[in-house]
């Protein structure tokens, strides 16, 4: 007990809308549905836990969780409701409140922690899935607020199994929602099986978007995350980790890509996690740059630019030259965003030199062969063409790039041929080239029903915004009228969306 209230479950009780009362009864049935029939709460124990910083004994703080999830819509986990996990040793009395305003998920994680969040996490986004409830979001949390909270830890490698005493019994992670997978040792066999589903949720996430698959990842990183559970030899336990960092990332940009933004976000600190624990640093520093391209998508490009600082410089010296490549298109992506012309043209420049200086002598990572020299050439299109919003001469050089980009795509990369549709045909507006916006406008739009990605809407709405000046030019109309009917009815709100 804490002795001051729990702010963060007072907030989510108040959005809840139910009554002490209510709750206690609500926890009581649910935790007989969940196999705890000897569980009596009351309103005066509610009270408590809401307005004394009482902790409740296990499995409330699971229970409370599930109540939580179902009522609002979006994952809710024992952490955002102000619960300390059992395990979290060294804490001081009055430090909890504090820490809790300035890193309410209190990272980094120790392993056993990580692979508890993660099975936690995922358990209740599978829950969410099965009750067919639309994950609505918390506010994210700022670039640099997890910068600071994970910037020494990512710049150290973590300790060895083999350097901690080795036990037959599963690491003590807390039981976690409501398809936990019952920790047992596993071999190489099962691994390069998972290793493999990776590559197969990869290839479809390209090619149809995340809406299709993003529940069947998250499943199978719940399970990943119940095997984490158990502590295996050291080379197997350090390629479990790699796919679940693997698998994390996909259900992030997965999630992102349908628009469960801060969904998004906790896979992708679970990832960085993940992939640090498995010894892969670069990895890691690949997570982070998916949450700043996350940040300039959702128009926040200093937060961006914080998360990018650390992803390269977290990433290690291990990092490939095409690696290094890709985490600076991403940095230029956000300094176009500003406006910052100079310092996007040069970090370009930089990606470029990299890019070439990669001999191929070393076999890229599975997770970097999707960025190919289109992919370089698609990140250059988009950020010249956020460029030219503030300095329209930039609009050709992003034409350019992305009539590059879609010379150079392979077959199955289908929405990312669609985003380099929508950034020529958003080059060509702002060049005052209506006719050739309009023909590959209208191919993005034949592209998009073969997709489910709520980024290409977003885009598109981008898009439609740049039409406005030609309002009165016939054919011009005719699109405006073909992107409102293929645009969703009730499009998620965007922090710098343009209306339709």
């Amino acid at each position: 007990m804490t002795g001051g209230p729990n702010t963060r479950l007072s907030d989510l009780f108040g959005l809840a809308g139910w009554s002490k009362g209510e709750l206690a009864r609500l926890v009581n049935r649910q935790a007989a549905a969940m196999g705890h029939p000897q569980l009596a709460t009351d309103t005066s124990r509610v009270r408590r836990w809401i307005d004394m910083g009482e902790t409740p004994r296990d499995p409330v703080p699971r229970v409370l969780a599930a109540l939580f999830t179902e009522r609002l819509g979006r994952v809710v986990t024992t952490e955002d409701l102000g619960f300390v996990r059992n395990g979290r040793s060294g804490r001081q009395k009055g430090a909890r409140g504090a820490e809790s305003a300035a890193n309410p998920d209190g990272l980094p994680w120790p392993p056993d922690r990580t692979a508890a969040v993660l099975t936690e996490f995922t358990g209740m986004d599978l829950m969410l899935n099965r009750r067919g409830l639309v994950g609505a979001g918390a506010a994210l949390a700022a670039g640099s607020a997890l910068s600071s909270t994970m910037h020494d830890w990512l710049h150290t490698d973590p300790a060895l199994v083999r350097d901690t005493p080795f036990t037959d019994t599963p690491l003590h992670a807390d039981p976690a929602g409501y398809d936990r997978y019952e920790a047992a040792p596993i071999g190489s066999q099962e691994i390069e099986a998972l290793e493999r589903s990776v590559e197969v949720f990869r290839a479809w996430d390209a090619a149809r978007g995340g809406g299709l698959q993003r529940k069947a990842v998250v499943g199978q990183l719940n399970e990943v995350g119940g095997m984490l559970a158990y502590r295996h030899p050291d080379h197997l336990q350090r390629r479990l980790w790699g796919v679940a960092a693997n698998l994390a990332v996909l259900a992030g940009w997965m999630s992102h890509d349908v628009g469960l933004e801060p969904t998004a976000q906790k896979y992708f600190v679970i990832a960085a996690h993940a992939a640090r624990e498995g010894g892969d640093r670069p990895r890691a520093g690949e997570a982070l740059s998916r949450a700043a391209r996350q940040m300039v998508h959702l128009g926040r490009p200093d937060d961006a630019l914080d998360l990018m600082k650390l992803a390269k410089s977290g990433s290690g010296e291990r990092t490939l030259p095409r690696t290094r490549a890709m985490l600076c298109t991403i940095e230029a992506w956000a300094q176009a965003s500003k406006g910052h012309g100079q310092a996007m043209r040069r970090t370009l420049g930089e990606a470029e030199d990299l890019f070439v200086s990669d001999k191929g002598d070393v076999p890229p990572p599975s997770w970097m062969q999707m960025f190919d020299e289109a992919d370089l050439h698609g990140m250059e299109a988009l950020a010249y063409r956020t460029l030219a919003e503030h300095d329209p001469s930039a609009a050709s050089i992003a034409q350019r790039h992305a009539k590059k980009a879609l010379e150079l795509r392979e077959g199955g990369r289908q929405r990312s041929k669609i985003f380099d549709y929508i950034s020529l045909a958003s080059a060509c507006f702002i060049a005052d080239d209506p006719e050739e916006a309009d023909r590959y406008a209208r191919l993005a739009l034949i592209s998009m029903g073969e997709t489910s990605s709520h980024r290409t809407w977003d885009r598109l709405r981008e898009m439609y915004r740049l039409t406005g000046q030609y309002a009165g030019y016939e054919k011009i109309e005719d699109l405006r009228e073909e992107i409102r009917l293929a645009l969703p009815n009730s499009p998620s709100k965007k922090a710098r969306g343009a209306a339709i």
